[in-house]
Formats: C-alpha cells, sequence, structure tokens
C-alpha cells in the first residue's frame, strides 16, 4: 500500500486557479461540501426547524444552496475582478471572507432551532465555507504570483 497523502499534499501546494476557475470552483465546492454537512446532520438527528414567531421555519436543501451559492459567488467574484486592477485584494479577500463565514455562525446560535444538532450541523457550514473560500482565493492569488 502506497502512501498518497504527500501527493495530495503538494498538489494543493501546487493549486493555481484562473478568476473563472477560482469563482466557479470554489461555489461548486462550497456547496457540495455544504449540502454533505446538511445530509448528516440530518442523519444524526437535525431537524433544522426553527422557531420564527408563531411560524416554524424550516432549513430545507433549497436553503441551504441559496446561502451556499449567493454571497459565494458575489464575494469572489467581487474580489476576482478587483484583483484586476489590485492584486494584493486577494490576501485582503482571504481575511474579510472566511473572516465574514464565521461571524455569520452567531445568526445560528441566535436563531431559536428546535435542537442543538441544528445549530451545530448549520455552524459547521458556515466553517467549511470559510476554509472553501480561503483555499479557492489562495489557488486564485498563486496563478497571478506565476
Amino acid at each position: 500500500m502506497t502512501n498518497t497523502a504527500p501527493d495530495r499534499l503538494s498538489s494543493l501546494k501546487a493549486l493555481r486557479l484562473s478568476r473563472v476557475e477560482g469563482v466557479v470552483g470554489t461555489v461548486l465546492v462550497a456547496l457540495a461540501i455544504n449540502l454533505v454537512i446538511w445530509l448528516i446532520g440530518l442523519a444524526a438527528g437535525a431537524s433544522y426547524d426553527a422557531q420564527d414567531g408563531d411560524e416554524i421555519m424550516r432549513v430545507a436543501p433549497g436553503g441551504v444552496i441559496f446561502l451556499s451559492t449567493l454571497p459565494t459567488i458575489v464575494g469572489m467574484t467581487a474580489a476576482a475582478l478587483l484583483s484586476l486592477k489590485w492584486p494584493v485584494i486577494l490576501r485582503v479577500a482571504q481575511v474579510v471572507g472566511p473572516v465574514l463565514a464565521i461571524a455569520t455562525i452567531a445568526g445560528t446560535v441566535m436563531t431559536k432551532f428546535d435542537s442543538t444538532t441544528s445549530q451545530v450541523f448549520l455552524s459547521l457550514m458556515h466553517v467549511a465555507l470559510a476554509a472553501v473560500l480561503y483555499v479557492g482565493l489562495e489557488g486564485m492569488r498563486r496563478n497571478l504570483a506565476k
């Protein structure tokens, strides 16, 4: 049995993405990971029901899709376009994007979900998004630095 961990690590270190690849790839990877986290949470007993006044709101796959893609498309596109004039913006975005993704966990925590399990898995989606944003922006930055 061969160890492929060093190969994977070196390919991640060599990641170079065009602006289009960075935006589209980051959006698709974030979406896929967040849907997998949503499904794992569902299997673990999360119902994703939240009390909103007299109404029960459910975080459905459509909501995960919308909230995983729209902010990511907007932020990554803005970073990609601004980097045409100011390449250093990608470093700034590598801080701002993940910080915003983590900061929005507060909204999840403050929402009255039916269970802690729902809050934990929804929060994990924010953490995953932060990591994916960082890697996608780093790939774009490395492509410009070549």
